[in-house]
């Protein structure tokens, strides 16, 4: 007889790479919300987001593991995937890498979900419980009797949001030094939407989630913000972009202010979202705090590029009407673009220094497993390695055409050098900018530990050829 399954541990391994917001990590949603279903489902679920360390210290004895993957953790998730099955484990894996490489996946796993799996794990193991047929479950990736993979068809996504229940933050251990998004308040993050319809071809979303928005109703959303105290939580609104659809997004911001549910929350935004002074308005009224934006460069050709879709003055006016109102700005820069060069990279350092940016990453262009630029670089020959841990928009995993890799490499970290050198810190303290300033002096520290402990990176770096 076959054992009945009744407990499940999902695992999300934290990347331990430094990098400037690796003190303030959020946990993704999915590993916490598929605890929570299986809860309701009447099983024994939990959810870590822990060091794999600290994750093999736990003695988790739950009958399945479920182990969700980026890129960048995806070394880290096989080597656990590789230690339950040892200890008799059954051992699913899924999250963005996996959806895209599940064949490797399969190596160190007896299942994968590609896609969304909050349909599909249940049935999973209901399929297991019962002894049923693989065959019928969506996105799921198996091995038949002849020990053959077979690749069900992709997961379809799930269009009815609110059939999720909320995330059950109770059934998820953090690290005991955990910060949240800011290093305040306990800072819960809510999803109102999943999918995005631009085409940047750097960006793993679609490849997730689809190129149609999906989004919750109000009505849930306020449900889920009701479970929590303004006076004791920040919240941060998960979605890629969360004014996406802004008549939305104003009545929910609206139904916030009126119930009095002022949070202070962060959130990521399009540059576009300047073109809507009221908008701007409601999210400051309703404790928006700090907007992550991915300017990714001031050069036309390289906007031009990614398919970015806004121009430099876009930024600039952007920049001024969120400042405006009070909020903090993140503001993101990608380097390493076909177009781009060194010169521009200097250009986009002195652009957010210029322009009294609060914070800053510059990040270098990776080519994500799933996206339409990893394909390019493989069709191209231009991919160095699949050293998954470096796979962190922190080191150069590919030949850029206007830089030697080491050229890009050492762009971003004089370009974090230079944002976050004492001159600029002191001026934000001097400002009263007090919490730009001390991101400033945790970046500048982490930076020049960052150039120590990557030697041997950056060694191997200059021994690759310049010509691609």
């Amino acid at each position: 007889m076959i054992k009945q399954i009744s407990s499940i541990a999902m695992l999300e391994p934290k990347n331990e790479n430094l990098h400037i917001y690796s003190k303030f990590e959020l946990p993704r949603l999915g590993c916490v919300l598929l605890a929570t279903i299986m809860k309701n489902l009447g099983f024994e679920a939990r959810a870590y987001f822990l060091s794999e360390r600290n994750i093999l210290e736990k003695n988790i004895t739950a009958d399945i593991i479920g182990i969700s993957s980026i890129s960048s953790t995806a070394f880290i998730a096989y080597r656990l995937g590789d230690y339950f099955r040892s200890k008799g484990k059954i051992v699913v894996m899924g999250g963005p890498h996996i959806s895209a490489m599940p064949e490797e996946a399969m190596e160190h796993s007896d299942y994968c979900i590609c896609g969304e799996g909050e349909i599909s794990l249940p049935q999973l193991i209901n399929t297991l419980n019962t002894q049923g047929d693989f065959k019928t479950i969506q996105g799921l990736v198996w091995r038949n009797l002849d020990g053959e993979i077979v690749k069900n068809s992709h997961v379809v996504h799930i269009q009815n949001l609110d059939n999720n229940p909320f995330p059950d933050f109770k059934l998820l251990e953090l690290e005991k030094d955990h910060m949240g998004a800011v290093g305040q308040k306990p800072t819960i993050p809510i999803q109102t939407s999943r999918g995005c319809p631009f085409a940047c071809n750097f960006c793993s979303v679609t490849a997730m989630f689809g190129r149609k928005f999906r989004f919750r109703s109000t009505a849930d959303i306020i449900a889920e913000l009701q479970q929590y105290n303004p006076k004791e939580h920040a919240i941060f609104f998960y979605d890629d972009n969360f004014t996406a659809n802004r008549k939305r997004t104003k009545k929910l911001l609206r139904e916030m202010i009126r119930l009095g549910l002022i949070f202070k929350f962060s959130t990521q935004v399009r540059v576009d979202i300047y073109k809507d002074p009221e908008l701007l308005d409601l999210m400051a009224k309703a404790g928006c705090d700090t907007l992550y934006i991915g300017f990714e460069s001031v050069d036309p050709d390289s906007l031009k590029e990614m398919n970015k879709n806004q121009s430099v003055e876009d930024i600039k006016t952007a920049i001024q009407e969120i400042r405006k109102r009070k909020i903090f700005v993140h503001g993101m820069f990608v380097f390493g673009f076909d177009k781009d060069n060194p010169k521009k990279a200097r250009a986009s350092v002195k652009f957010a220094i210029r322009h009294k940016i609060d914070t800053t990453q510059f990040l270098i262009l990776t080519p994500l497993p799933g996206t339409d630029f990893y394909y390019k670089m493989k069709r191209e020959g231009r991919l160095i390695d699949t050293n998954w841990d470096e796979y962190d928009a922190h080191h150069v995993k590919f030949k850029p055409k206007n830089y030697n890799p080491w050229q890009l490499q050492m762009a971003q970290y004089h370009a974090h050098a230079k944002f976050y050198a004492w001159k600029w810190i002191i001026l934000r303290l001097f400002h009263g900018r007090f919490r730009a300033f001390i991101i400033g002096l945790y970046a500048h520290f982490l930076n020049r530990k960052w150039i120590r402990e990557e030697y041997h990176h950056l060694r191997k770096l200059r021994e690759i050829p310049s010509q691609i």
